[in-house]
Order: C-alpha cells, then sequence, then structure tokens
C-alpha cells in the first residue's frame, strides 16, 4: 500500500515536472518568410510632377484702342499670323467748355504768329532784294573803276546776310503754321471721335487658344494680354526634386509618367536647370528643390489625351538590370554595430531547418519593394520578411506565409 502511494506520488511529480518544462519552454516564433529569386531590377527617383507647353505665347494689345469682341474659344485651332482680334485706335478724350476756349486761344494764337511770321519773311525778302540791287550796282561801279575793291566786298557780305536773314524768317513761319495746325488738331480731337479704321492683332505661330483672357469688347492700354496660344501636342514635364535626387536624374534618363488618369507614357530627362530653389512642404519643413525637365512624346501625349498642366507622377529610372538576385526590402536590415551607408553592413535572417540564422549581404541597390544581393545570398533560399525584434540568430521559427520575390 505504501509503495503504491510512492508510485503515484512519483507519477504526479514527473508529470507536473513535464507540464512546467513544456509550459516554459521556449516556442517557435512565427514568422513570415519569402524566397530570393532572379529577375528584374528597377531603381527610381518618384516624385510629382505637372505638364506645360515646350513653347507658350501670350498675345497682348500693341496699343491703345478698343477691342472688338473675340470670336475665338479655348481649344480653336488658329494659323500662323492669322487675325485673333481686332482693335480700334483709342478715341480723343473729351474737352469741358473751359478746356475747349483754352484750346480756341491757343489757336488764335497760333494763328496770329503765323501773320507776324509771313510779315517778318516779307520784310525779310525786302531787304533782301534791296542788299541784291545795291551789291549789282557796286559790282558794276566796281568793274568801271569808281568803286572801291573793299566796298565791293561789303556789299557781297551785305547780300548774303540778307538771304539768311530771309531763310530764317521762312522757318519761323513753318514753325508758326506747325504750332497752329497742334493747336487745331487739339481742337477738333476735343469732339471724342476717332478713325474708323481697326487693326488686326495677327497670330505669331500656329496652335490652339489655350485662354481667351479678354473675350468681351473693352477699352485696353497697351500691352494688355488679350489671349494664349500654344500647340498642345508639344508637351513637357516638370517635376520640381530634391536636389539629393536630382544629381540623379542625368540628361538622357528614362522617365515613366503614370498616374495621371491614362496609360503610362515613357519620356526622358531633357534638362536639370542649375539653381535650386527652397520650397515649403505641407508638413512646413524647408527643402531644397530643383526644376527638372521632361520631354514627352508629342503622338503619344495626344492619343493619350494628356492635356496641359495635368498632374502626373513621375519615375526617373536609376538604374535597370536583368537577372539579378533580388528579396523584399522588408527583410533586409542594418547589423549591430554598422553604419549600413552605401548599402554595406546589412543583414538578413535565413531560415535553415527550422531555425533563423543571421546572414550578412552586400546589396547592389533598392526600391521601394525590392533590394538587390550583390553577395552573400543564393537564389532559392528562404529569408523571413519583417523580422520581430524579439528574434535572434539561432531561434527556432514556425514559417507561416512563403511569398515569392517578384
Amino acid at each position: 500500500m505504501l509503495a503504491r502511494r510512492w508510485i503515484y506520488t512519483g507519477a504526479s511529480a514527473a508529470a507536473l515536472a513535464a507540464v512546467l518544462a513544456w509550459a516554459f519552454a521556449p516556442r517557435p516564433i512565427a514568422v513570415e518568410t519569402a524566397l530570393v529569386a532572379s529577375g528584374h531590377f528597377e531603381s527610381a527617383v518618384e516624385d510629382d510632377g505637372k505638364t506645360r507647353l515646350v513653347e507658350h505665347y501670350l498675345v497682348s494689345a500693341p496699343l491703345a484702342g478698343q477691342l472688338a469682341r473675340i470670336a475665338l474659344r479655348e481649344g480653336d485651332q488658329v494659323a500662323a499670323g492669322a487675325v485673333v482680334a481686332q482693335l480700334r485706335p483709342a478715341r480723343a478724350p473729351l474737352l469741358d467748355e473751359r478746356t475747349r476756349r483754352q484750346q480756341q486761344a491757343r489757336l488764335a494764337a497760333a494763328q496770329a504768329q503765323v501773320a507776324a511770321a509771313g510779315a517778318a519773311l516779307e520784310r525779310a525778302g525786302i531787304a533782301l532784294r534791296q542788299a541784291q540791287h545795291d551789291f549789282m550796282r557796286a559790282e558794276q561801279l566796281g568793274m568801271a573803276g569808281f568803286v572801291a575793291a573793299s566796298r565791293l566786298d561789303r556789299e557781297r557780305l551785305a547780300a548774303q546776310a540778307a538771304q539768311q536773314e530771309r531763310d530764317g524768317a521762312a522757318a519761323q513761319r513753318q514753325i508758326a503754321l506747325h504750332e497752329a495746325e497742334q493747336a487745331r488738331a487739339a481742337l477738333d480731337g476735343g469732339t471724342g471721335q476717332g478713325g474708323d479704321a481697326m487693326f488686326a492683332v495677327r497670330a505669331p505661330v500656329g496652335g490652339r487658344v489655350l485662354r481667351v483672357i479678354q473675350a468681351s469688347e473693352a477699352v485696353v492700354a497697351l500691352g494688355a494680354p488679350l489671349l494664349e496660344l500654344g500647340d498642345p501636342d508639344r508637351l513637357e514635364v516638370v517635376a520640381e526634386l530634391l536636389t539629393a535626387d536630382a544629381i540623379l536624374a542625368r540628361p538622357g534618363t528614362p522617365v515613366r509618367i503614370d498616374r495621371w488618369g491614362g496609360m503610362p507614357l515613357d519620356g526622358r530627362v531633357r534638362r536639370v536647370e542649375p539653381a535650386a530653389f527652397t520650397k515649403i512642404s505641407a508638413l512646413g519643413v524647408e527643402e531644397q528643390r530643383v526644376r527638372v525637365l521632361i520631354d514627352l512624346p508629342g503622338a503619344d501625349a495626344r492619343g493619350a489625351g494628356l492635356g496641359v498642366a495635368y498632374r502626373v507622377n513621375v519615375r526617373i529610372i536609376t538604374s535597370s538590370l536583368d537577372q539579378v538576385r533580388k528579396v523584399p526590402v522588408s527583410a533586409v536590415f542594418p547589423l549591430p554595430g554598422k553604419s549600413g551607408a552605401d548599402n554595406t553592413g546589412m543583414g538578413v535572417y535565413l531560415v535553415r531547418d527550422g531555425r533563423a540564422h543571421l546572414a550578412p549581404l552586400r546589396l547592389g541597390g533598392r526600391n521601394d519593394a525590392e533590394a538587390w544581393v550583390r553577395d552573400g545570398l543564393a537564389e532559392g533560399a528562404q529569408v523571413i520578411v519583417y523580422p520581430p525584434a524579439q528574434l535572434r540568430d539561432g531561434d527556432r521559427v514556425q514559417v507561416r506565409e512563403v511569398s515569392q520575390a517578384r
């Protein structure tokens, strides 16, 4: 009886010890894994962009005047040299009674000056004829020897001086005539009448009307904008990239344009502007950005329906490789004590025999979804994605899901 009791007690203790050992034993950590695969790898700089015309023309009023109503509408096709607007020259302002009487008095004074200048011209003409007559008589007497040579010289100079006086009087009369004409024009213009001739404003280039700024009839000033012209088949995309990303966008780099409402389009970087500028982000952070201009094939854009000032997403392809080993970027992490700069000092957890094994590796590049593995992993290896924080080298793991790298 006593022996049986000891047997039951020992068995109960052993079972309790087994239960406690099982309860406190470390459990395998549930993880998700992916397989290292070979395929196409692409890294890109991605940001928002906006389409705009390569060449944009603003047609403005070449003179001040009355603009006739513009019949053109947005989207209309115009040829180079076609009339796009018509202007009637500005009318003279109306004169009040006081100003009108002043102009009448100014005209009367100008007419009196014309009469005075005419009288002065007549006197100068008489003096000229007298001087010429005296010179001719002195010349005849000089030939007969009755007049000294000095007197003959004085008569000649007097005739020349009289000629100059007569020319000056004629010029003064012309001045008086012009002043009278100005006074008469100022008085006649005060009636508010103007010429009926219309001045045609022509299109500098062929294209489409983008915007009619002043469609209704109105009085416009010199240089007032009337409408905008351009060729919507010649589009470009401008993207404002961070300066660190713009260094990778060299001229000729291929670009994929998407997220604008249609099929993705292909383009190429044409120019990176040399000067950056400061821009405040949506979070209130100052950023240094630079404009990158991207050429867009006109035929593709026209067929797709892309228009001016459309918002698009640009992916500037910085590298594109085929048949390289790659893993999900979520599986890669910097090793403890390593900087992780220049894609070195990185590691992943491999799954072998139900345990996690830390493996260092060297990357060739990465994008938002994948990392290109230069050294450290073989194709087909199983790596842990999103490794838990408590996971350590050698821990037991339980695979929940295996995904294939794209």
